[in-house]
């Protein structure tokens, strides 16, 4: 190690290389060392589970030197892991990830479970057409296919660069979902959607600049912003909504900290659902809202 960079250390073992690069991004401030460390180790290694374990005390491979001093460099400047090794897993699927699509996070995965678990009461063995509004990286809409193949499945995303990657992950995946570009709900304009699903930007945009580097210096500014208080995109569905013949019997949404009753309320205003629910995240915090019909 050097002050310009990490440099490994000749003769260490792998675990050994984890250890000495785990404590090099301690140093300069990177969240979770340890795990980043692991993770791009595997990835550089091209070893996982049983096989990854049994090499531990194996002497670290020179031939993969460079590549690993390499991507521990860039973690340590910032750069997420997941950017760096072009994947991130979402519901038991892996996704192709780039600086053009936000990385997919567990908590969505709730919103995903939500969803189905509702509209199985809604149409209980039927195949209703669902809509992914802001679909960057493809993850909700791929997951809703693989649950539930029988659904007719959409996404919509304002970003090329975003939807290409979002095609590429369902094409990868074999799976059928149908996509357009535009804003939110507009490329919908005249179609009977059952269900409306959206993970959009909710981050006030006074506060961006405050947010984790990996985040604010990485992820798209466009997947993040969400106006002066974070609710500009949901404020503009529900003013889409008359686009489409009917409004959605279940709208889900993913939301920031705080937000959940601003959210419940616009719902609530807009008229078009019975029952309104709020579902915590995996730390009991409000951040996912559905309107029932």
């Amino acid at each position: 190690m050097n002050g310009n960079g990490y440099v490994l250390s000749g003769d260490l073992n792998i675990s050994e290389a984890r250890r000495e690069a785990s404590s090099f991004l301690a140093a300069r401030g990177v969240a979770e060392p340890e795990s980043n460390a692991e993770l791009l180790l595997r990835h550089v290694l091209g070893l996982e589970g049983a096989a990854y374990l049994a090499a531990l005390r194996d002497p670290f491979p020179l031939e993969r030197k460079a590549e690993w001093e390499e991507v521990i460099r860039r973690k340590a400047a910032g750069e997420p892991a997941q950017y760096i090794i072009g994947e991130q897993d979402f519901y038991g699927l892996t996704f192709k990830v780039t600086p053009a699509v936000l990385i997919p996070r567990p908590e969505t995965e709730l919103l995903v479970e939500a969803i189905v678990q509702a509209a199985d009461r809604l149409w209980p063995g039927g195949a209703p057409q669902a809509a992914d509004i802001g679909t960057g990286s493809g993850a909700i809409a791929a997951a809703l296919a693989h649950l539930r193949p029988s659904w007719r499945i959409s996404a919509s995303d304002i970003s090329p660069e975003a939807l290409a990657v979002a095609q590429e992950n369902v094409r990868r995946l074999g799976l059928d979902v149908a996509f357009k570009q535009g804003n939110l709900i507009e490329p919908f304009a005249g179609e009977p959607l059952d269900i409306v699903v959206s993970n959009p930007p909710y981050i006030p945009a006074d506060t961006i600049a405050h947010l984790q580097p990996e985040v604010r210096d990485h992820e798209p500014r466009g997947a993040l912003d969400g106006g002066p208080d974070g609710l500009a995109p949901y404020r503009t569905m529900m003013a889409q909504l008359p686009l489409l013949p009917r409004p959605p019997r279940l709208i889900g949404f993913e939301l920031g900290m705080g937000q959940a009753g601003e959210v419940a309320e616009l719902l609530r205003q807009a008229g078009c659902w019975s029952e309104i629910v709020t579902i915590p995240d995996l730390a009991g915090i409000d951040r996912h809202v559905l309107g029932i019909a």
